[in-house]
């Protein structure tokens, strides 16, 4: 990622003191005599014997009093604020070289050690400025950075669908649309091709248009990444290879792209919500994996030709839902995708989807007639994956490997923070042929300490007082670490481990939170380890990322009533879309959103219609 030069402000979060200085002006009046007038004296003025005066000792100043001692609220306070200061420091230090990963991690341990620390923020003044302080500054780093991309991640690119989604049709002629019939006669696919002037209209956008041409070029070389892993998925599931090329529509086959209305995400673009065999969680989006949301998408094709009997009504479905399909099935009495969009009954998302995707196929089997001979495929992502069941940094990862940490990050999408889930089995995804050297290196690190500790490869002019300078740790529990002495040389180790402490982590009775000034559901979202999509969810926030101070927010799922279900309605299972699944599953979510309808019979007229409409299929909202 590109360096961010960006401003920031200092922290500097001490008791703010006021000095009052004074001037104390003494007047002296002094009063003036008249030599030449003697003074007369009064009766009674006459000089007296008087007893002599002892001298008198002047008690001695009592010394100040001393100030008063902090009270151990006090001391735990400034610590806390201290150890918060150098959190963010150094995150800010890592933001300043662009090292936008470490950076993250620091500024969550900065927030998270607040919200943990078991004193009450709001009833003292100092730890709520510092709080308020380090939220502002964190908030403005990353509205600049989402200028750049999505926040601490990567920018994601337009999607061929994107850029094609105001194309008119003026510009087809004949022509076009001959060469394309042409192309379509050697067009080797295991789908149904057809050519019409919809079909054409989309070639000769990525063909002529140079923004079309380009969005559709960056797209076919990203799939070089994904292509054997996700043709191999689908010859194990049994659907059509030539299905990849629906990921140009969704997503050009970016594993992290989310879209911004919907909050549909990954390279198949999975709504939030939803039952498909993925996991989300405060630690993992499985929408992100590349290799199990291909899975899940096939399963869930096939669901949708098993229910509909035709693939163009099948990628018809995946954008608008099968409910919705069905019914304009049964309104039309024709079970044809070509005859619903000329009939108008479609969407205008839908009509586009299907022809864009069919235009991406016949591009794709012909790139030099169409001016994609320069494709030079990405190379594919080879990793080495380890299922482990303890909660490891990828920093530690990183290191182990001897990789840079942003590429453990690429590797391993589904992952939403720095390190694995603490409770539960993790598929671990490391640069090819490193997972001998991974497990030899790890098993010097304790189990428990894998989600901190850090390792470090010693070079000639280390020792353990400079280490323990870079890392911040003491050098005796630098020492007691490796089995060292305090002084030994590192001399002949190729090895050390850095005991860092554990960052702080929200607590898990933490169910409702107060939002505060700069707080924005980013901000509250990462900072308690869940994503923005349930945020929204659980607070009924449909879109947006602001929030007023003052509001409380559930950052942990609410608990929920069902309601009973209507009659007459259709559930959707993880069984229906997995058959060998033994666990039953939730009720029938969509690719975008839930929707069923009463059974009716369709009377379509088409021999395509194989299926009733009393199965009702799961849908999505537009994008």
């Amino acid at each position: 990622m590109a360096s961010r030069g960006f401003e920031r402000g200092h922290i500097c979060m001490s008791l703010r003191r006021y000095r009052i200085f004074g001037c104390i002006t003494l007047a002296v009046l002094l009063a003036g005599c008249d030599p030449s007038q003697k003074k007369v004296k009064a009766p009674g003025d006459e000089p007296q014997a008087t007893a002599p005066v002892k001298d008198q000792a002047v008690p001695p100043t009592p010394p100040p009093p001393p100030p008063p001692q902090p009270t151990q609220k006090q001391r735990q306070v400034q610590q806390l604020v201290d150890q918060v200061e150098k959190a963010y420091a150094d995150g800010d230090a890592d933001y300043r070289k662009g090292r936008l990963p470490e950076a993250k991690a620091e500024f969550d341990r900065a927030v998270d050690l607040m919200l943990t620390s078991g004193i009450d923020i709001k009833s003292d003044p100092q730890l709520q400025d510092e709080f308020d302080h380090i939220i502002d500054q964190v908030n403005a780093l990353e509205m600049e950075a989402l200028k750049q991309g999505n926040g601490f991640v990567p920018k994601v690119e337009p999607t061929p669908a994107d850029v094609a989604s105001d194309i008119t049709f003026e510009a087809v002629t004949p022509d076009i649309v001959a060469k394309a019939k042409t192309e379509l006669a050697t067009t080797k696919s295991d789908l149904p091709l057809m050519v019409n002037e919809y079909v054409a209209g989309f070639i000769n956008f990525f063909a002529n248009s140079p923004r079309g041409h380009a969005t559709l070029l960056h797209s076919f070389q990203r799939a070089g990444r994904y292509k054997a892993m996700i043709q191999r998925v689908m010859a194990e599931e049994g659907v059509p290879q030539d299905l990849i090329y629906l990921a140009v529509a969704e997503s050009s086959f970016q594993p992290r792209a989310v879209n911004a209305k919907s909050g549909a995400g990954g390279m198949w673009q999975f709504m939030p919500h939803g039952n498909y065999g993925l996991a989300r969680n405060g630690y993992v989006d499985e929408r992100f994996d590349p290799e199990k949301s291909t899975r899940s998408y096939a399963r869930y094709m096939k669901y949708l030709y098993d229910q509909l009997g035709d693939w163009y009504l099948a990628m018809a479905a995946y954008d608008w839902g099968a409910g919705n399909v069905q019914r304009a099935v049964q309104k039309t009495g024709y079970a044809d995708f070509w005859e619903l969009y000329r009939r108008n009954n479609l969407p205008g998302e839908t009509k586009n989807y299907v022809p864009e995707i069919l235009a991406a196929i016949i591009i794709a089997n012909h790139p030099t007639q169409y001016g994609f001979d320069d494709v030079t495929l990405d190379l594919p992502v080879l990793t080495d994956t380890l299922t482990i069941n303890y909660s490891l940094d990828l920093r530690l990862a990183a290191d182990l490997v001897n990789a840079p940490v942003d590429e453990l990050m690429a590797l391993n999408p589904s992952l939403l923070r720095m390190t694995t889930p603490p409770d539960t089995s993790f598929d671990l995804h490391l640069p090819a042929g490193t997972a001998a050297v991974f497990q030899d290196r790890v098993a010097s690190i304790p189990e428990g300490r894998r989600n901190a500790w850090r390792y470090h490869r010693v070079s000639a002019e280390d020792t353990l007082d400079s280490l323990a300078r870079t890392y911040h740790v003491s050098t005796a529990e630098l020492a007691a670490a490796n089995q060292l002495q305090t002084g030994q040389s590192l001399s002949g180790l190729e090895a050390i481990v850095i005991p860092l402490a554990p960052a702080a982590s929200p607590s898990a009775h933490t169910v409702l939170y107060t939002a505060r000034r700069g707080d924005t559901l980013v901000s509250i979202a990462d900072r308690f380890g869940v994503s923005l999509d349930q945020l929204r969810r659980w607070n009924k926030i449909p879109t947006g990322t602001r929030v007023e101070p003052g509001r409380r927010l559930h950052v942990a799922e609410p608990a929920t009533l069902r309601k009973t279900k209507a009659r007459h309605r259709t559930t959707i299972t993880a069984a229906d879309l997995n058959p060998s699944a033994s666990r039953a599953a939730k009720s029938g979510s969509a690719h975008r959103s839930t929707s069923s309808s009463t059974g009716k019979t369709a009377h379509a007229t088409s021999s395509t219609a194989k299926r009733s409409s009393h199965a009702k299929g799961p849908t999505r909202t537009q994008k």
